[in-house]
This record gives C-alpha cells, structure tokens and sequence, in this order.
C-alpha cells in the first residue's frame, strides 16, 4: 500500500519591515520629545525636535521605495506618526509658549491646527494614486508644523516672551491650520530626480545653503518654510490665470471658425 505524500502548505510568516518603521518610529519619538520639552520650558529643544522629526519623516518613505518594503502597515503607522508630531506636538508646543495666555482663543487656534493636520492626513491617503504627483492640495503637514517650530525657535532664540507675540503666533497657527485643508496646490519636489546628473553649478549653490541654514538655522528655516506656504497661492493664481487665458484663447478660436 502506497502513502500519498502531500505536502504541507507553507505559512506565510506575519511581521513588519524594520528600517522603514524605525524612521517611522524616530518622528514619532521626535513629537513626543517636543512635547516633553515644552513641559519642562525647554522651547528650542521642543522646535528642534519637531525639524529632526521631519527629517526623519523624510527618510522612511524614501527607504521603503528603495529596499522595496512598502507595506499597509507602513502608510498607516506613518499617518499616526505625522498626527502627533506634525499635529499635536506643534499645537500643544506653540499654546505652552504663546498661546495660553489668551484663553479660549488660544486653545481654539491650537485645536484648529491640530484638526487642520488630521483633516489633510486623511485627505492625503484617500487621494493615494489618484491625485497628480506633481503637487500637494493645501500645505504638507510636516510643512506646516516647521513654520510654527521655526517661529518658536526664533522667538526663543532674540528673547521673545511668547506672551508678547501672542497675537502673531495665533495669526501663524490658524493660517497654517486653514492652509492644510485649503485646495491651494503647493509643488511636491517629486519630479525632482536625484539619481540624475546635475551641473557642478547646483552642487556649490546646495553647498552654500547648507552652509546660510548652518549660520542662522532657526531664522533661515522659518524662512524657508514659510516662504514656500506663501508660494502655495501664487502658484494657485498663476495656473488660475493661465486655464482662463486658455480657455478665452479657445472661445475666440470657436469665434472665429
């Protein structure tokens, strides 16, 4: 008599990639360092947490394309990640220094900011694959936490009491909030090639940001991001003017047949 030999179906093991996730995990670390900070009055450390949290955030999307471990896990654990230290921590960093003394207005502001991140984290995952690479709708949140990291930084940095520039702060929370969840079209960089050849022009420009961040980091990074929130509605009412400059070109040309 014969056995049948079958054999045994392999289990699939269950587990997550960990490179990715420890970058994931660093910028949740990064927030809840920031917020610790703030508790303890220490502002500056609170701000530079929240930019190497950004950096990390960076990193771990980067290094998931590249050794090939994107996961389900990976977007959702992200997406937590970015609530906290790109929503809460800025939110709860700023009221510590700026906003409490203005009572229920200051709370509202911070809580407009925060709501401002998860309305655009969820935004941003529905709109995985469907939306045009090329451009973010409303401001990126880690963008948007940077100019209230930036500006706390520089307020600490010239001795501003955050009390004295309450009202400033509230402006700079509520707007970066509302820029979130706007339709504002902002560039993404992700056209952006860094595997291709550049002049040797753009390698001493990169050297001389480097070096312009290096001398004044807290000021030239508020800068920067808050340059590149303002450069959202230009570029919004450029394209604006162009589709219709287009589109009065097409009627005439209708005309004229």
């Amino acid at each position: 008599m014969t056995e049948e030999l079958t054999e045994k179906p392999k289990l699939r093991r269950r587990g997550i990639y960990l490179l990715p996730n420890l970058f994931t995990t660093a910028t949740l670390f990064g927030g809840f360092y920031a917020i610790l900070a703030a508790m303890s009055g220490r502002f500056e450390a609170a701000a530079i947490a929240i930019f190497i949290a950004m950096i990390a955030d960076g990193l771990d999307g980067r290094v998931a394309r590249m050794t090939n471990t994107q996961t389900d896990f990976g977007a959702e654990y992200d997406s937590l990640a970015d609530m906290v230290a790109f929503g809460l921590a800025p939110a709860l960093v700023m009221y510590m220094w700026a906003l409490s003394g203005l009572g229920k207005f200051g709370w509202l502001a911070a809580f407009v900011y925060t709501a401002g991140t998860a309305l655009r984290l969820a935004r941003f995952n529905t709109q995985v694959g469907i939306a045009d690479k090329r451009y973010f709708q409303g401001l990126a949140s880690p963008a948007s936490a940077a100019i209230l990291a930036g500006a706390i930084w520089v307020g600490v940095e010239h001795d501003l009491a955050g009390q004295d520039v309450a009202w400033v702060a509230s402006f700079i929370t509520l707007a970066s909030g509302l820029l979130m969840v706007s339709n504002v079209r902002y560039s993404s960089f992700k056209e952006i090639d860094f595997r291709d050849k550049i002049p040797f022009i753009v390698l001493v420009a990169v050297m001389l940001g480097f070096a312009v961040i290096l001398w004044q980091p807290s000021l030239v990074l508020f800068l920067i991001f808050l340059g590149y929130a303002v450069s959202g509605p230009i570029l919004t009412l450029t394209q604006l003017k162009q589709r219709r400059a287009e589109r009065s070109e097409g009627s005439a040309d209708g005309d004229d047949g």
